[in-house]
Order: C-alpha cells, then structure tokens, then sequence
C-alpha cells in the first residue's frame, strides 16, 4: 500500500495523536473507504491548512441543547483483499464516544460500545471479523441510499465539487441547488449502478453493467503482470491502444465513414487487430493491452450512461466510483463518448470527493431514537464578517492524496446531555 492518507497510512506522530469521534466505512467488492471526523489540531504539520478548533461554539437560533464542534472529515481506501490493513489503521486509532457535559468532552474508549455505519455489501460479509477483531459492531446502511445521499451533501455544500473534463481541461460546474434535481448518478465501482436521482431520498437504480472497475482490474491482472488497480492504471499510460483495437480506417482504408459519422480513428472493435495477427499474448506489450482495456470499458460506461439520461430525459450526469481516481485519460473517453452519442447536448460531470459517496452518505446517517440525538442537516449560515473569522473550505491536505480526496473542514453538532450526532455546515 502506497502513499499517506488516502490509501491508510499515517506517520508515527499522526496515528499516536489523532482521535476519531465519528466513522463510517463502505466495503465494496475492491476497495474499502472510509470516513472519519476528528477534532485534533495537534497534529497539524506546517504546510497543512490547521484543524478547525474543537472548541464549543453556540448553534444558531439559541438552541441550548446543542453546540457545534469543528473538525475535519478525512478520507482513507484500502483493498478489501487486504482488510486486514484496514484493520490494523482502525486499532491504531482512539475510537470514542463523547459525552458533554458543562464545557467538558469526556471520552469513553470502551471500543467494545462502539458502533459505526457501514455500507456496502462487505458490512455484511466482513460483520463478524470487524467484531471479533476490533470489537465493533456495523450499523448497516442500505447501500443505494448512502450513494445518493452522500452525492446529494457534495453537490448542494461543497464549492468546486462538480467538473468537466473537456480536452485536457477541468472546469468547475456552479451547481444551482434550486436546479439539481432530477439527475443522473453513474457509480463505477466494481460494477457500475445508474441511479435517477429526484431529491433527498427519492431515487431509482434504473440500470447499470457488470462491466467496471472490477473488469478493468480483474482482465488487467489476467493479461498483464499488474497486481493493483494503480499500477495498471500507470502503465496504461505508457501504452498505444491502437495496436490492438481495430480503427474504422482499418476497414475503410484509412478513410472515414463520413456517411453516418465515423472518423478513421473511431474504434470499431475494441481488441479487434488480434483476430487477424498471427501473435500470442506474449507478443503484445503489456501497456498497449492496458491501454485497450481502459479504453473498451471508459467508452462502454459513457454510451451506457447517455443513453440512460437519454430515456429518462437528464441533462445531468454526475459520475462517481474510484474506477474514474481523477485519471485524465479515462475522464477524456468518458466525456468524449457522452458528448459524441448525446450531439454535444450532455456533459459528463465527475466528482472531487467520487470514491467516497456511499462512505460520506452513511456517515450522514448518524441518528438514534433519543430526543436528544437529532438527525443530520445542513447548517445555514452566513458568511463570516472579519478576515478573523475562519472560513470552512476544501483543501488539499498533506494526509490526503493531492490528486484525489481533500480533507472537508466541517462542523457537527453536540447534544448537551447525550452524544456527537452529525450535521456538517454548508461549505
């Protein structure tokens, strides 16, 4: 496992200082993610942007009964082949409950009290090992509601979530919040989900592929030497697909099929050189094979998601799922497919925080039945009116990959007489 906080791993004076207060986890069927609030600003390194403060504030509209801690939420991925990694970062960190009482957060670390919102299918597989090993118990969420309402909180709170990526370029979607709904969510994980989204719990799986980032891995370690999704993903760089893939100026003599579209460099058949050359697997390069395979499955999962906007009348798509990790070539094929089968009339719209949806969703479901303990929203406030005042923002942390996931500086509201729940204010 490589690199510092998106894929797990903390230096010695990160893990030995840094509390969670609240976590969730989604287990998918390649990838754990995980979400976690914490309220440290210790371990804060120079070129990091600080913590916010754990200090109580008062919650708008004289609500005694609560205040507003400030924090960050972190993102973390492991392989779930390797849940024991997974494992071993949950141990090291000081799970905990918190109790307020007067101006004092007094922490239980009885760890075997400790529940946390799961999703995903491996909250049911892996139930029992979390149990056994950590003493925890899965709160399971359903899946399909995390997903939308983890992308319904990023798309409604955090500034600069949604992009495009159009000829090398991403740019920046304002999102109208009056104007959101209804929209398109294409989640490409290990399969792919469509999901037509209507409002806050209104939504509909309308469609969806076996072929995803599970397909792209699982063929990539079949007919490369690849062992990771990452390494095949940076050879795929290297590679040319067009040594394998059949072109339509292969058929047409280097000629473009102007009649109904086609120019000479579309793809007709994805690996189709290979039926005419006289070559064994061995006499590929393994980067071109690579190359191919992203291509086949990018441009499949953008025609698919067109045509699903298409029957249900969506102007947006919004696609989500670590297949996607902010990797320029396989945004381009997706955004050039929706664009070419859609006339130019739809975009492909990708997300900052995309692996961490069903994650952040399930953490936004934090609640109990004690009247004390409220159910999550967002927090209206204006903006701050002295340059003293910290200002809540994305950024790139140093925990955090610089290419995929930044820390979201956030706050969550405390009940007086029971326990965090979780609210994080509109960024």
């Amino acid at each position: 496992m490589e690199g510092k906080g998106i894929d797990g791993k903390l230096d010695k004076s990160e893990q030995s200082c840094e509390e969670i207060s609240h976590l969730s986890i989604d287990i998918g069927g390649t990838l754990i993610k995980i979400v976690y609030f914490s309220t440290n600003s210790k371990c804060s390194t120079s070129d990091e942007v600080p913590a916010l403060s754990k200090e109580r504030q008062e919650v708008p509209n004289g609500d005694l009964n609560h205040h507003i801690l400030s924090g960050r939420l972190y993102f973390v991925k492991f392989e779930t082949s390797k849940i024991e990694d997974c494992i071993k970062f949950l141990s090291s960190k000081k799970l905990q409950q918190c109790v307020i009482t007067g101006a004092q957060c007094h922490h239980s670390h009885a760890v075997d009290k400790i529940k946390i919102k799961a999703t995903g299918g491996g909250a049911f597989k892996f139930a029992n090992l979390f149990k056994e090993k950590l003493g925890i118990t899965l709160d399971k969420v359903e899946e399909m509601e995390s997903l939308v309402t983890g992308a319904n909180f990023l798309l409604k709170a955090v500034s600069h979530e949604a992009y495009t990526y159009i000829g090398g370029q991403k740019e920046y979607v304002q999102i109208d919040q009056k104007d959101l709904y209804p929209y398109l969510l294409v989640n490409i994980g290990s399969g792919v989900s469509m999901i037509k989204v209507d409002g806050d719990g209104k939504f509909q799986r309308v469609s969806g592929t076996s072929v995803g980032g599970g397909t792209f891995l699982g063929l990539g370690k079949l007919l490369t030497k690849c062992q990771s999704f990452d390494e095949l993903l940076e050879l795929s760089h290297q590679g040319n697909n067009r040594v394998i893939d059949m072109l339509v100026g292969d058929i047409y003599g280097g000629l473009d099929y102007s009649k109904i579209g086609l120019a000479s460099t579309a793809i007709a058949s994805s690996f189709g050189k290979a039926i005419s050359e006289n070559k064994e697997l061995e006499d590929y390069k393994p980067e071109d094979i690579a190359r191919s395979l992203l291509r086949m499955i990018s441009n499949n999962i953008g025609q698919i998601a067109y045509l699903n906007a298409l029957r249900f009348g969506l102007k947006r798509i919004f696609l989500g799922g670590f297949f996607i990790r902010d990797h320029a070539y396989t945004m381009d094929t997706i955004s050039v497919a929706v664009d070419f089968w859609s006339k130019g009339e739809a975009k492909a719209m990708f997300l900052r925080h995309e692996g961490f949806l069903g994650a952040l969703g399930a953490f936004m479901n934090y609640k109990d039945g004690n009247a004390d303990f409220m159910a999550p929203q967002l927090v209206e406030q204006q903006p701050p009116k002295s340059s003293s005042c910290i200002v809540d923002r994305i950024h790139n942390s140093t925990r955090v990959h610089e290419n995929e996931n930044g820390a979201i500086d956030c706050r969550l509201r405390v009940s007086s007489s029971f326990k965090i729940y979780d609210e994080v204010k509109r960024l």
